[in-house]
């Protein structure tokens, strides 16, 4: 097993066990052991010991990137002079760049969306808490605190190296060490030269060699530093000359590893990138748009990041060793780098002849640099920048508020709010540069609204020019047909669609009757399974292909998603509402079909992913790439939640499986030979009856029958709960799934169980009172619960259960008042969450029948029938009563 973080929607990272990808080995489960019981334990210790945790021991990346970031917290502590004597009052700073980098750096993980310069900081403040607790607590010195997590922890020493350059005289460096001292009466810490202490110290040579310690140490592992000591030029001020000074700056990191601060100039602590390579991409606007479009590029040579000529590398090659002072600063050379860099550069040059690169080949570049023609063994950093006008484009794809606006169009009928409005504009600049896109709003955010107002743009567009637009192809699970069905009507009533399933169109083999006339329509929807047995459809050239739920093709193995990947289109657009940076191997998947190529092929993506490992940097580029296609809102986010209502509500259909409509056939086919024969009250009590056992089929047949193996296939319902499960688990948020029946609380439990790799809780009536509070407590509060089953009764009255930010209702009341109070448990006074309702409803059944019924009497059956839709269906008659349970779609 292996030790994953997982950032929770409050923002705590939580410690999970995952099946390893690959081997593990004792080092690494020692280590990952331990942090785990030091994070069962809740102490808060194992935030400082991920700190000082050994670096070169691998853990999983999404930990690492805890480690990394802790790290940087106890390598400040470390290197904080004086801190045995400010202790707990330490503060180790951090600035925004150093925040905003952490993040761009971050691995694709679980909550990754969650992670914000705030939720950063604060665990920077619990790093300060953590420790100042701890030394609290501790006995004896600081040294001896750090050491009990780490051995090989020194703590820096109060000896100083300067290096500044020198403006005046021959030798263009100084050099001078210090230390520091509390000799003055106020007690307060000076600096002084080092051969002060030899005054200071007379007669103390223990004093001394105390002082020098973290000297002696680096002189072990540093020539310079050995001979500075030996001669005693370590005690006095030094003028250097260039190639000193890069001898001195290329020890650094032994200085620092013994426990010397270092005061250098800014130009080294950025890090020397030494000679380097860079092809900027599309400075000029090209006439055409489209991935083939051609764009022009310009190859530049650097050394540390200032642009240098061909003439100026090959006189540095000539006439310097170390460091160069070009362009008014100083910079690294290294003859050996500089040497290939240029050779680099002649080959880059030779790319002019071809004219340029495609707008696909550029985008591409900027994950892939070694795909560039003749530089794929370049011994040097070849990087891909873009120019003025690409970076413009990119940058209004990732801030859709810049995008020009267009609207849907006069016959759509849907207001759509400010966001979604953005969302339209986005899809519709993305279609005008040919690009492939991703919308991943949150769930409830109405990404299908978006996505129809976009089609019908294109319809419209279409008629402008007078010819009608090849067909778009949507695919998407079984269970959605009747949601995309319901909204297109209501919505995009112009849209001409074919439903091509043999459920809606009564045709096993549509091929002879639809493959002549796909055209004729705006847009086709099938299924994935169907998509993937309908090889004519394949053979189409689309418009656009559009895949909902788009994670059913983020494993690139299976034979669904290799079927879809082979559709043809002009265009590709994906929408889920699952975080798509958890996984790398998904992220690829789902690139390769928005965009195929944007993030290489197999091996070039394992190659480029193996990478990750010693060079996590490779996560920001990656992001960089990727983003301007992607558009993800969160129901938290600022621009979204003030233009939400406080409760999103929404139909989610399932199908009846075969078992199902066996069932309810012959339960229609029973009322209908005893309806007749029934009269007053036990006509009343056979329709209620027959109500409750319609209920009952919907949910699972085992439920009817009264057997107790509740499969999955059995049961629309359970493939749809699990739909909608999964995203909610991939967001670590919280779920309250509300049903009528007592005897289906339990597998509905251990269904979800399976769906969550947690536990859960359940509650109902037959829960003794005292042990109900113990749940909405477990709920509520500490560790992830992410699913409580309610009986609608016991759910609906006095509970406050405000962690969850989901309700389902998994068989409904028919009582719009009781569905209500139960969903105000989840929102209500403490809830600062948006709260998504799904009520489910099976398609063709009475309960689709009797939820239209109650959405056009809603308020007579609120404030006039108390029993709401069941009381409705009684006083009908007997026709009306077979016409509403008849199964039909």
């Amino acid at each position: 097993m292996d030790l994953v973080a997982v950032v929770m929607p409050d923002g705590a990272p939580v410690l999970e066990w995952r099946p390893a990808l690959e081997p593990i080995d004792k080092s690494r489960r020692r280590l990952q052991e331990e942090i785990y019981r030091r994070f069962s334990d809740g102490s808060g210790s194992w935030r400082l010991f991920l700190g000082f945790a050994d670096r070169e021991v691998p853990l999983s990346p999404s930990l690492d990137f805890w480690r990394r970031f802790a790290g940087r917290f106890t390598a400040g502590l470390a290197r904080t002079p004086d801190i045995e004597a400010l202790r707990h009052r330490v503060t180790v700073p951090i600035s925004e760049a150093e925040i905003g980098a952490q993040l761009e750096g971050a691995p694709l993980m679980t909550g990754a969306e969650y992670l914000t310069p705030a939720l950063l900081k604060a665990w920077w403040q619990d790093l300060h808490d953590d420790f100042a607790a701890g030394i609290r607590a501790y006995p004896g010195s600081v040294a001896d605190f750090m050491r009990t997590y780490s051995p090989r922890v020194h703590l820096v020493g109060r000896v100083f190296f300067h290096m500044v350059e020198n403006k005046t005289g021959s030798s263009p460096f100084a050099f001078l060490a210090t230390y520091s001292t509390r000799i003055g009466s106020d007690g307060v810490s000076r600096h002084l030269p080092l051969k002060h202490a030899l005054q200071e110290y007379r007669g103390q040579r223990k004093a001394l060699l105390a002082l020098l310690s973290t000297v002696y140490r680096a002189a072990r592992d540093s020539s310079l530093v050995a001979e500075l000591v030996e001669s005693g030029d370590i005690f006095n001020p030094l003028a250097w000359s260039a190639a000193q000074a890069y001898r001195f700056l290329k020890d650094i990191p032994v200085y620092e590893a013994a426990g010397i601060l270092c005061r250098i100039p800014d130009w080294w602590k950025k890090k020397a990138k030494g000679p380097t390579l860079t092809l900027t991409l599309g400075e000029k606007k090209p006439p055409l748009l489209g991935m083939d479009t051609i764009l022009n590029f310009d190859v530049r040579l650097a050394i540390d990041g200032v642009s240098i000529s061909l003439a100026e590398a090959r006189a540095l090659l000539a006439e310097t060793r170390g460091l160069a002072f070009i362009k008014n600063r100083w910079v690294a050379v290294d003859p050996q780098k500089l040497q290939a860099a240029i050779a680099a550069y002649q080959e880059a040059k030779k790319l002019t002849a071809r004219g340029g690169f495609s707008l696909s080949e550029a985008l591409q570049l900027q994950l892939h640099p070694e795909k560039i023609p003749g530089l794929k063994d370049a011994e040097i950093p070849v990087g891909v920048s873009q120019g003025k006008w690409l970076a413009g484009v990119m940058e209004k794809l990732k801030h859709p508020e810049q995008v020009r606006s267009v609207t849907p169009g006069a016959h759509f009928k849907a207001r759509l709010r400010d966001y979604q409005k953005k969302g339209l504009n986005w899809l519709y600049f993305l279609h005008t540069l040919g690009f492939g896109a991703c919308l991943a709003d949150d769930m409830g955010l109405g990404k299908t609204v978006q996505v129809l107002a976009f089609l019908n743009r294109l319809r419209v567009d279409a008629e402008r020019r007078g010819r009608k637009a090849p067909a778009s192809l949507l695919v998407i699970p079984a269970s959605l047909l009747n949601n995309w069905e319901r909204e297109i009507r209501r919505f995009a009533p112009r849209l001409e669609v074919l439903l091509l399933h043999p459920g809606v169109t009564g045709v096993r083999d549509p091929e002879p009757v639809y493959k002549g006339c796909l055209d004729d329509h705006d847009l086709v929807i099938t299924t994935y399974t169907l998509a993937a047995r309908y090889r004519w459809l394949q053979e189409h050239r689309w418009h656009y292909v559009i895949l909902d739920e788009a994670q059913a093709i983020k494993n690139p193995g299976t034979r669904q998603t290799r079927a879809v990947k082979k559709y043809r289109a002009a265009n590709r657009l994906i929408m889920t509402g699952t975080p798509i940076e958890n996984r790398l191997s998904d992220l690829w998947s789902l690139f390769d079909f928005v965009n195929p190529g944007l993030l290489g092929n197999t091996a070039e993506f394992k190659r480029f992913s193996k990478a990750l490992a010693k060079d996590p940097s490779g996560y920001a580029r990656l992001r960089r790439v990727i983003r301007p296609y992607i558009l993800r809102r969160l129901k938290t986010d600022k621009t979204v939640i003030s233009d939400l209502p406080d409760k999103v509500e929404m139909k989610s259909y399932a199908t009846l499986s075969k078992k199902q409509a066996v069932l309810y056939q012959q339960l229609v086919e029973e009322i209908r030979s005893t309806l007749s024969e029934k009269d007053g009250i036990e006509r009343k009590g056979l329709i209620l009856s027959a109500l409750m056992k319609f209920k009952q089929i919907c949910n699972h047949p085992d439920q009817y029958l009264g057997t107790g193996d509740f499969d999955e296939p059995s049961s629309g319902k359970f493939a749809r709960l699990r739909e909608i499960c999964e995203t909610i688990y991939e967001k670590r948020e919280r779920v309250l799934v509300f049903t009528q029946f007592k005897e289906i609380t339990e597998p509905l439990a251990r269904f979800l169980e399976s769906v969550f790799a947690h536990e859960g809780r359940i509650l109902h009536g037959g829960i003794p009172v005292a042990r109900r509070r113990k749940i909405i407590d477990e709920f509520q509060q500490g560790d992830y619960v992410p699913f409580l089953v309610l009986s609608l009764k016991v759910g609906g009255v006095g509970l406050n259960l405000t962690r969850a930010n989901h309700v389902i209702h998994f068989d409904r009341w028919w009582n719009p008042a009781v569905e209500n109070q139960a969903t105000d448990r989840a929102f209500r006074i403490g809830q600062h969450k948006k709260v998504v309702v799904h009520k489910f409803v099976t398609r063709g059944t009475v309960e689709e029948k009797i939820d239209r019924m109650l959405e056009k009497k809603t308020k007579l059956a609120d404030d006039v029938i108390p029993g709401g839709g069941e009381a409705l269906v009684t006083e009908m008659s007997d026709e009306e009563i077979l016409d509403l349970v008849r199964f039909s779609l």
